[in-house]
């Protein structure tokens, strides 16, 4: 499902694996106010090719979604052809120590729930 950012492009395009209501519309929201699009993917078998269909160059997952294996999905990210060139940011709740360090050790950016919130107008701006 891709919303927002109507005209933003593939450099625009933003991939997300949230389905946590209240983060995905404040991401929904943080991708209008900055003129990107915004792709929802549900599966991990399906962000790699909407990687690649859309060009997108940032990826945004809720680490804590542990039936989808955000590890996994790092992993497929890196080991895709672009996979260097792809910006990966993930977000926990700060309880999960675990899961941020993993995250990253993966080549991740990985940040407690509240630090994404702050970072979020600034990631979602034309320049990031």
């Amino acid at each position: 499902m891709t919303t927002g950012g109507e005209g933003a492009g593939a450099a625009g395009t933003v991939i997300a694996v949230v389905d946590d209501l209240l983060f995905g519309s404040k991401v929904r929201a943080a991708a209008s106010a900055g003129g990107r699009a915004i792709h929802f993917v549900r599966s991990r078998d399906r962000v790699v090719p909407a990687v690649r269909e859309t060009g997108a160059r940032l990826v945004i997952i809720d680490l804590d979604r542990l039936p989808l294996d955000p590890q996994g999905v790092i992993e497929d990210l890196r080991a895709s052809p672009d996979g260097e060139s792809i910006r990966i940011v993930g977000f926990a709740r700060h309880t999960h120590p675990d899961i941020l360090r993993a995250a990253r050790g993966a080549g991740c950016e990985a940040m407690p729930r509240s630090s994404f919130v702050e970072l979020l107008p600034e990631l979602m701006s034309a320049g990031s």
